[in-house]
């Protein structure tokens, strides 16, 4: 598995060390917005956990299910859209959506879009 590693010098070094040798590190980040710019081809991004929330300004992180339904909703999709392109039913859109907006702090799915764009979780 290949993994981008977010937080600080500290936070980076305790990453490694919980690392087994199946995790290949690809790089390592400040924030996760300079993560996601990069545009790895990474299977995930490993966030300190003291790092994640202060990074977004989000009290928790998104899943990353979340950031995948996230990315559709900026594809301007509809929850049936998105459940047949992720293999899932559009009532778990449903509830994944739900959890997006409340971790952002926002009402429906246009506000969630535009708050993700802010924070550099999603690009267009």
């Amino acid at each position: 598995m290949r993994v981008a590693l977010v937080g600080t010098q500290a936070d980076l070094i305790r990453l490694r060390a919980r690392l087994d040798e199946s995790i290949e590190v690809a790089a390592e980040f400040v924030s996760l917005a300079e993560a996601r710019a990069a545009d790895l081809d990474v299977d995930a991004y490993l966030l300190a956990p003291e790092h994640s929330a202060r990074d977004d300004g989000l009290q928790e992180p998104l899943t990353p299910r979340e950031l995948e339904v996230l990315e559709q909703l900026a594809a301007g999709l509809s929850n049936k859209a998105i459940g047949a392109r992720l293999g899932i039913s559009d009532q778990t859109v449903k509830f994944h959506v739900a959890s997006i907006t409340g971790k952002l702090g926002v009402t429906n799915r246009t506000e969630a879009v535009r708050r993700a764009l802010r924070l550099g979780l999603i690009a267009l």
